[in-house]
């Protein structure tokens, strides 16, 4: 018996989120500022702009910056190599297969989670109680997401392979109508879509990315910006606003629900459980050996898996100017906005 179909008033605010310009990448958009240099920044709905924004970081601006707004890591990671975009955020697997294709890239912030919000999805009605039941299952997944190397962990944790299982490779928007339809026993994915699905009652969580993944997510920049001094300063500048408006994130959770959700069209309730899952844990971290060395075992996972075509040394594609006093990769803080 097929599952009934995603209601359209569920569905809409994720058109919304994943396909605003019908492709890649939005048009882009201005925040007023005075100077002659133009940051151009990749950002994806709902993301570091909005933030920004609410947090009042925007303000008294010595540069301007160019929004351009992205459905997801990959593509944005692709307007950066292209040096079409400066910055940009993503999460931690996007920069893994940008290396691998060889771009040009540079990854100069990062932020460590939770990863309570990166889950894999069944339908309520579902016999599957554990990840170990997995095997002959169809799953969907975005290929080169945060979400895919979940789902290689959660199996590889529950002595599985991606060959054990049948892997449709989808985008979120697509994943969404297919799970909910009953077109796939399983989707990995991450929030807010973890969120939306839980608050609809569409499906519960099979297992986390907690444990097996290590929870971080990038701002990644284009080395060309960096050789510039004046785009590097505004960058340095950017960082660092991005990285208060955060923790202005941890103790305005509601405030800044309400702003997601309009800036997204998601429902409040979907915003306020995700940003409590997700967004609240974030605190700004080094990029350092450890991260490094996490990332690594992200690019040799898929190197083994033969989806990345050559042994990635990630390395080589960080720059660890911006780290000032930040705390380590590994550190036990909480999320109190690093302070």
């Amino acid at each position: 018996m097929r599952r009934r179909l995603v209601p359209a008033a569920l569905l809409l605010p994720f058109a919304l989120l994943l396909t605003a310009c019908g492709g890649n990448a939005s048009a882009g958009t201005g925040t007023d500022g005075s100077g002659s240099v133009t940051l151009d920044v990749g950002d994806q709905k709902g993301g570091s702009e909005a933030i920004l924004r609410a947090a009042g970081e925007l303000k008294n601006l010595d540069y301007k910056i160019k929004w351009s707004t992205f459905t997801s890591g990959p593509p944005l990671l692709e307007a950066v190599n292209a040096k079409a975009v400066d910055i940009g955020g993503v999460g931690n697997t996007p920069p893994v297969f940008a290396a691998g294709a060889g771009s040009e890239i540079s990854v100069v912030a990062a932020w460590h989670g939770t990863s309570e919000g990166d889950a894999v999805l069944v339908p309520n009605g579902s016999k599957l109680t554990g990840p170990g039941q997995l095997k002959g299952k169809s799953i969907a997944v975005a290929q080169g997401s945060s979400a895919h190397y979940q789902l290689v962990a959660s199996l590889k944790a529950a002595g599985l392979g991606l060959n054990d299982v049948k892997v449709k490779y989808l985008q979120p928007a697509d994943a969404l109508a297919a799970f909910t339809s009953g077109k796939v026993d399983a989707w990995a994915v991450w929030d807010p879509y973890t969120s939306q699905i839980l608050q609809a009652k569409q499906g519960r969580v099979l297992t986390t990315g907690e444990g097996v993944t290590n929870g971080l997510s990038f701002q990644v920049a284009a080395p060309a910006a960096l050789e510039n001094p004046k785009k590097a300063a505004a960058i340095k500048d950017y960082l660092t606003r991005l990285r208060r408006a955060q923790a202005w994130v941890h103790g305005h959770q509601e405030e800044w629900a309400k702003v997601w959700a309009k800036d997204t069209g998601l429902p409040y309730e979907v915003a306020l459980a995700s940003v409590k899952r997700t967004n609240s844990t974030r605190v700004p971290v080094a990029v350092d050996k450890p991260l490094v060395a996490s990332e690594q075992q992200i690019a040799d996972a898929f190197t083994e898996l033969k989806l990345i075509p050559k042994k990635v040394d990630f390395g080589d594609f960080v720059d660890t100017r911006f780290n000032g006093g930040l705390p380590p990769s590994t550190t036990d803080a909480k999320a109190d906005g690093g302070r």
